[in-house]
């Protein structure tokens, strides 16, 4: 029998693709109405966490944070059956996944983060990444359960924490595309292009096609053949810069952007490639 903490977007999903799969699931969330709302699927809700995870072999929780994490297994540990797998799909932080699977192994249980890069419809489906590392023992042990979840599951190798860190890198990008993208709509509304075109734009262009190519391009520590000058490049934020103070348009990345640019052009970088700026951090 498996139990289930936490029935945000993610965990319930989780729980319905168990169920379909023909798993007997516990569930159980802060707020009761939404484990309830998992019964018209075949789930069994609890009001109480301890209640629900007693008797559970395997532990599966997602919930908002560290925190949230240590507070919700503190209250269902007095439920737990001897030995029990936790296995935690929250993003949290790499200290707190290193903590965490070294104190509920003192304590007889074992505990595995299995962070995610999935959606509520990957969850559903089984589909998308789901990372773990550490003890390549515990994570046999939870592979086969594990695989089932999801499309690729990666194993990143022995090193505690792993998964956590290279889950917040992933999302550090897709923070950082949307701001981009936002400050893309701001400018475009004022300099009067329309949504729409820029949507056509990226129909027939996709920037993020040649991510591969930039980062091999920016961590090959060769910037002296530029394809994009610095200066250029700095030339081109500052008409953004200009055009977006004429139209009222507010920018929040382009600004710290043009900085680190001008930092950069003062060392003396100007002519090389603009992706010189990743200079300090990219190196292996």
């Amino acid at each position: 029998m498996i139990a289930f903490l936490g029935m945000g977007l993610l965990g319930s999903n989780f729980v319905r693709a168990m169920i379909n799969k023909g798993e007997t699931v516990h569930v159980w969330n802060r707020t009761t109405s939404k484990a309830k709302a998992l019964e018209t699927y075949g789930a069994i809700a609890f009001e109480n966490v301890a209640d629900a995870v007693s008797g559970a072999d395997i532990i599966h929780l997602v919930v908002k944070d560290d925190a949230a994490v240590n507070e919700v297994l503190a209250a269902a540990e007095p439920g737990m059956k001897a030995g029990a797998f936790i296995i935690d799909h929250t993003t949290t932080s790499v200290d707190g996944a290193i903590e965490r699977t070294n104190a509920w192994k003192a304590k007889g249980f074992t505990y595995l983060h299995a962070p995610v890069f999935m959606g509520p419809a990957n969850a559903l489906e089984s589909s998308g990444m789901m990372l773990v590392s550490g003890d390549q023992s515990v994570i046999a042990k939870a592979e086969q359960g594990l695989s089932k979840m999801t499309g690729h599951l990666i194993n990143l190798g022995t090193k505690e924490g792993k998964a956590a860190a290279l889950k917040l890198t992933g999302n550090l990008l897709l923070i950082t595309l949307t701001a981009g993208l936002t400050d893309t709509l701001s400018f475009a509304k004022g300099v009067g292009i329309p949504v729409e075109e820029i949507k056509g734009l990226f129909d027939l262009w996709n920037p993020g096609a040649g991510l591969p190519a930039r980062l091999q391009r920016m961590t090959s520590g060769d910037y002296d053949n530029p394809s994009w000058e610095l200066d250029m490049a700095r030339k081109d934020a500052g008409l953004m810069l200009h055009e977006a103070k004429q139209h009222n348009a507010p920018l929040h990345i382009i600004p710290s952007i043009a900085k680190e640019m001008d930092r950069w052009i003062e060392m003396g970088f100007g002519n090389k490639d603009w992706t010189v700026i990743a200079k300090d951090v990219a190196g292996k």
